[in-house]
Protein backbone atom coordinates (compact mmCIF):
# COMPACT_ATOMS: atom_id res chain seq x y z
CA UNK A 1 0.00 0.00 0.00
CA UNK A 2 1.21 3.22 -1.22
CA UNK A 3 0.57 6.13 0.40
CA UNK A 4 2.15 9.89 0.44
CA UNK A 5 1.76 12.36 3.42
CA UNK A 6 2.34 16.12 2.93
CA UNK A 7 3.38 18.88 5.35
CA UNK A 8 5.25 21.62 5.64
CA UNK A 9 2.31 24.33 4.47
CA UNK A 10 1.68 26.95 6.33
CA UNK A 11 0.74 30.73 6.50
CA UNK A 12 3.67 33.04 5.35
CA UNK A 13 4.18 37.01 3.86
CA UNK A 14 5.06 37.54 0.32
CA UNK A 15 8.56 37.16 -0.34
CA UNK A 16 9.06 34.48 2.71
CA UNK A 17 9.87 30.74 2.01
CA UNK A 18 8.67 27.44 2.87
CA UNK A 19 9.53 23.78 2.67
CA UNK A 20 6.98 20.91 2.08
CA UNK A 21 7.86 17.55 2.60
CA UNK A 22 5.86 14.72 0.85
CA UNK A 23 6.51 11.38 2.81
CA UNK A 24 7.08 8.38 0.80
CA UNK A 25 5.69 4.84 2.14
CA UNK A 26 5.76 1.37 0.74
CA UNK A 27 6.68 2.57 -2.46
CA UNK A 28 8.88 -0.14 -4.20
CA UNK A 29 9.18 0.51 -7.66
CA UNK A 30 12.40 1.44 -8.74
CA UNK A 31 10.99 3.75 -11.55
CA UNK A 32 9.13 6.50 -10.61
CA UNK A 33 7.44 10.04 -11.52
CA UNK A 34 7.00 12.63 -8.88
CA UNK A 35 5.72 15.72 -8.61
CA UNK A 36 4.23 18.45 -6.91
CA UNK A 37 0.85 20.13 -8.06
CA UNK A 38 -1.39 22.81 -6.73
CA UNK A 39 -4.84 23.68 -6.92
CA UNK A 40 -6.46 27.58 -6.16
CA UNK A 41 -10.00 27.93 -5.21
CA UNK A 42 -11.96 28.04 -8.55
CA UNK A 43 -8.85 27.33 -10.27
CA UNK A 44 -8.02 23.96 -11.74
CA UNK A 45 -5.19 21.96 -10.82
CA UNK A 46 -1.79 22.78 -12.33
CA UNK A 47 1.71 21.14 -12.59
CA UNK A 48 4.20 22.92 -10.33
CA UNK A 49 7.29 20.55 -10.70
CA UNK A 50 7.90 16.92 -11.65
CA UNK A 51 11.25 14.75 -11.06
CA UNK A 52 11.47 11.51 -12.73
CA UNK A 53 13.60 8.38 -11.08
CA UNK A 54 16.96 9.39 -13.04
CA UNK A 55 16.82 12.84 -11.05
CA UNK A 56 15.63 15.10 -14.46
CA UNK A 57 13.20 17.74 -13.24
CA UNK A 58 10.89 20.12 -14.57
CA UNK A 59 8.93 23.20 -13.40
CA UNK A 60 6.22 25.72 -14.42
CA UNK A 61 7.17 28.92 -16.03
CA UNK A 62 5.55 30.49 -13.09
CA UNK A 63 7.62 29.21 -10.67
CA UNK A 64 11.23 28.74 -12.14
CA UNK A 65 14.01 30.09 -10.71
CA UNK A 66 12.28 30.38 -7.07
CA UNK A 67 10.69 27.14 -6.42
CA UNK A 68 13.25 23.61 -6.74
CA UNK A 69 12.05 19.95 -6.31
CA UNK A 70 14.20 17.53 -4.66
CA UNK A 71 14.30 14.29 -2.71
CA UNK A 72 16.15 12.84 0.27
CA UNK A 73 19.04 9.98 -0.53
CA UNK A 74 16.78 7.42 0.16
CA UNK A 75 14.23 8.35 -2.03
CA UNK A 76 11.77 8.31 1.38
CA UNK A 77 11.12 12.07 1.27
CA UNK A 78 10.07 14.45 -1.77
CA UNK A 79 10.75 18.05 -1.36
CA UNK A 80 9.47 21.71 -2.61
CA UNK A 81 11.61 24.70 -1.70
CA UNK A 82 9.68 28.05 -2.55
CA UNK A 83 11.61 31.22 -2.22
CA UNK A 84 10.23 34.34 -2.60
CA UNK A 85 6.90 33.37 -2.69
CA UNK A 86 4.11 35.63 -4.01
CA UNK A 87 0.32 35.85 -3.11
CA UNK A 88 -0.65 34.18 -6.56
CA UNK A 89 0.71 31.03 -5.07
CA UNK A 90 -1.61 30.44 -2.31
CA UNK A 91 -3.44 27.21 -2.55
CA UNK A 92 -3.49 23.45 -1.37
CA UNK A 93 0.25 21.56 -2.62
CA UNK A 94 -0.31 18.04 -3.12
CA UNK A 95 2.33 15.72 -4.25
CA UNK A 96 1.75 12.54 -6.33
CA UNK A 97 3.75 9.85 -7.65
CA UNK A 98 3.50 7.05 -10.41
CA UNK A 99 5.90 4.10 -11.49
CA UNK A 100 5.07 4.41 -15.11
CA UNK A 101 4.62 6.08 -18.26
CA UNK A 102 6.58 9.28 -19.01
CA UNK A 103 7.60 11.54 -16.65
CA UNK A 104 6.27 15.80 -17.80
CA UNK A 105 4.64 18.48 -16.12
CA UNK A 106 1.78 18.52 -17.91
CA UNK A 107 0.72 14.76 -16.92
CA UNK A 108 -1.93 14.70 -14.56
CA UNK A 109 -2.77 10.59 -14.35
CA UNK A 110 -0.89 9.33 -11.47
CA UNK A 111 -1.78 6.06 -9.07
CA UNK A 112 -0.59 8.07 -5.91
CA UNK A 113 -1.70 11.05 -4.57
CA UNK A 114 -1.14 13.10 -1.12
CA UNK A 115 -3.83 14.25 0.97
CA UNK A 116 -2.62 17.83 0.25
CA UNK A 117 -1.28 20.39 2.88
CA UNK A 118 -2.68 24.47 2.09
CA UNK A 119 0.16 26.94 1.73
CA UNK A 120 -1.18 30.87 1.79
CA UNK A 121 1.36 33.51 0.73
CA UNK A 122 -0.45 37.33 2.61
CA UNK A 123 0.66 40.84 0.69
Amino acid sequence: QVQLVESGGGSVQAGGSLRLSCGVYGYTYSYYCMGWFRQAPGKEREGVAVIDSDGTTSYADSVKGRFTISQNNAKSTLYLQMNSLKPEDTAMYYCAADQGGSCFLGRTWYNYWGQGTQVTVSS
